[in-house]
């Protein structure tokens, strides 16, 4: 069975002006992320913006990234949606273009207890015709316990869980509840703060926005944990820490964005409209970020326009 592991892009989306997804935009970045060793890349994610999309748009994003990656790495796209029923429906389209998998959110805005959050995945990976790979994200939805992801850890159609809590206590803790409950749940992170400390304590890789912005320090670190270079591992997590904080400053995840467009990437409108102060936050975080981003791009000969 499919297992995820190494660095994984949570993949933003290029929007046209009509809220529409931008096509040759987005397979532009695609390639970009596939031509820089990523081993992996999450469309429909959060950072993606999957929320402001309809079904159709989802399945859309998904068969041009499915299309344009074309069997080089896997895509294992989000299946957000409040409901397990339309998950379900997501997760058997996915099925039917060839992805491996699906990243599987609780659901959203109403906050059921424990026990229906476990049987909310257990209805998409019973319906849903794929394996599922658990999302925390206590930022947007009701976080996951330890004892509902021991459970789901060993159901067969569990193989990963991606932790964005930014908590190591957390990732630490889910990681010994699925190994003392049996599961072979494979374990990473969602913040790209955490990723070499979380190598170090089991994790398989990460599924982070960084790593499809930039997927040279993101790759770079990751390859050098594997080789055994820890001053180069942590010289590289450390190098990547301004940067994830300057692009949390405005509003999310227009700062990710914006990361994009310095890279040469027009990532469109924010589908949420900014007030003037935001935009002037915007306006001064793309003079601070460029010379931050030349910086930590420096020494693997990136210059930026």
């Amino acid at each position: 069975m499919f297992t995820p592991n190494g660095i994984y892009s949570a993949l933003l989306t290029p929007f046209n002006h009509d809220h529409k997804v931008n096509e040759e935009e987005l397979r532009s970045l695609v390639e970009f992320n596939v031509t820089k060793g990523l081993n992996g890349i999450f469309p429909v994610s959060s950072v993606g913006e999957a929320l402001h999309m309809d079904f159709s748009e989802k399945c859309r994003c998904m068969d041009i990234v499915v299309d344009q990656v074309d069997g080089r790495i896997p895509v294992t796209p989000g299946v957000a949606a409040s409901t397990p029923y339309e998950s379900a429906r997501l997760a058997r389209h996915a099925k039917s273009i060839g992805c491996p998998a699906v990243v599987v959110t609780p659901p959203y805005y109403f906050k059921p207890g424990p026990s229906m959050v476990e049987t909310f995945f257990e209805t998409i990976g019973e319906d849903g015709g794929l394996p599922i790979i658990l999302y925390n994200i206590p930022l947007f939805t009701q976080p996951l316990s330890y004892d509902t992801v021991a459970r789901l850890s060993r159901k067969p159609y569990v193989i990963g869980m991606k932790d964005s809590s930014g908590s190591m206590v957390d990732f630490l803790h889910f990681t010994d509840v699925i190994k003392r409950a049996g599961g072979k749940a494979a374990m990473l992170t969602g913040r790209e703060e955490n990723l070499v400390p979380s190598l170090f304590m089991g994790a398989a890789g990460c599924f982070t926005a960084s790593s499809g912005i930039f997927p040279e320090i993101m790759v770079g670190a990751y390859e050098a944990w594997k080789h055994g270079d820890m001053d180069r591992a942590r010289d590289l997590q450390r190098s990547i820490l301004v940067l994830v904080r300057s692009m949390f400053s405005v509003a999310f995840p227009v700062g990710f964005k914006l990361a994009l467009e310095l890279r040469g990437f027009n990532m469109g409108p924010a589908l949420l409209p900014l007030s003037n102060g935001d935009q002037a936050a915007v306006d001064a975080l793309r003079t601070e970020l460029k010379p931050l981003m030349q910086i930590a791009l420096q020494p693997f000969g990136v210059t930026l326009d």
